[in-house]
């Protein structure tokens, strides 16, 4: 399997394009919620569905939760409910263009705190491929138009702080350690499941008695493949690969924002768009080329978890 891990593109980088497909599906999917519910309904509905699905999944195993990844979990579970509320409440004052730009930042973002947290720092070559990767995403969604920041744009410039701390802190406190990531993943969302449960129980059976099984049918594509799925492979991911490599990866979510916006949400994306999204995947393929270069010279790939 270590030679899986050794090619240019890894099990572990599918798995993180595949959850970059999936979110990339969920701005459409919350999109249609929001119209019906507040993002505090939407986050209970979200969790705690995805919370029970991982339940019955960790239940075929059984694997026991070591001290570490019981605090570990609930700290990201923590840190998942923060950053989920802040870009949800964000685009109720600012655009979606502006939101995009913004958390998109997240990308050189994450080699800052990575290289911070580990003291090894990126060669300069990368943080000129993600700087293009900001500029693609800036290309890909600026034919929208830009508008006049506002509390949004600093809310979800927040979320993207956390956003690269918790990929930065995942990293360096699961790499090469005996963890689950079916076990991180489970503590992380019965953790939200449970805040949001507490914090907005009003509105969520509010939305709930007046969802469509349209909605329903959306709340489980975000729950089952947005939130249970995807964090399991996003975890998985960082533990056998690095929160910098992981991030650059989810970078490409705004492309497949896009594609599917214009193809089943009827957005128009014209040459600008175009042009950007091939700036987005050069400039992550470039960067981790050289990602992967450096990590493999500085360590070997840690092995997988049987």
């Amino acid at each position: 399997m270590e030679a899986v891990l050794n090619r240019r593109f890894s099990l572990g980088d599918f798995l993180l394009l595949l959850v970059a497909l999936t979110w990339g599906g969920s701005y459409l999917a919350i999109k249609e919620l929001t119209k019906v519910s507040d993002p505090a309904a939407l986050l209970t509905l979200r969790f705690i569905p995805a919370a029970a699905f991982l339940w019955l999944f960790w239940l075929k195993d059984r694997t026991r939760f070591s001290r570490n990844e019981l605090w570990i979990g609930a700290a990201f579970g923590v840190s998942q409910v923060i950053i989920l509320n802040l870009e949800a409440w964000s685009v109720k004052f600012t655009s979606a263009t502006n939101g995009g730009l913004i958390v998109s930042l997240a990308i050189l973002m994450t080699p800052v705190f990575e290289g911070w947290f580990t003291r090894r720092w990126q060669p300069p070559r990368f943080f000129i491929a993600a700087l293009l990767s900001v500029v693609g995403v800036a290309l890909l969604i600026l034919g929208n138009g830009f508008v006049t920041p506002n509390l949004g744009d600093l809310l979800m410039l927040g979320a993207a702080v956390l956003r690269a701390t918790h990929f930065g802190a995942a990293g360096v406190l699961t790499q090469g350690k005996p963890y689950s990531p079916l076990n991180l993943t489970v503590l992380q969302v019965s953790t939200a499941a449970l805040i949001m449960t507490i914090s907005a129980p009003g509105p969520a059976l509010a939305a709930a008695a007046v969802y469509q099984p349209e909605h329903w049918l959306l709340i489980v594509f975000i729950s089952l493949f947005c939130t249970s799925l995807a964090f399991i492979a996003m975890t998985w991911a960082i533990k056998h690969t690095s929160a910098t490599r992981t991030s650059l990866l989810l970078g490409t979510e705004p492309i497949f924002a896009t594609l599917i916006a214009t193809i089943l949400g009827g957005e128009a994306i014209g040459p600008l768009g175009i042009f950007g999204a091939v700036v987005i995947i050069s400039a992550t393929y470039w960067g981790q080329a050289i990602e992967l270069k450096h990590r493999s010279g500085m360590q070997p790939e840690p092995a997988l978890a049987q």
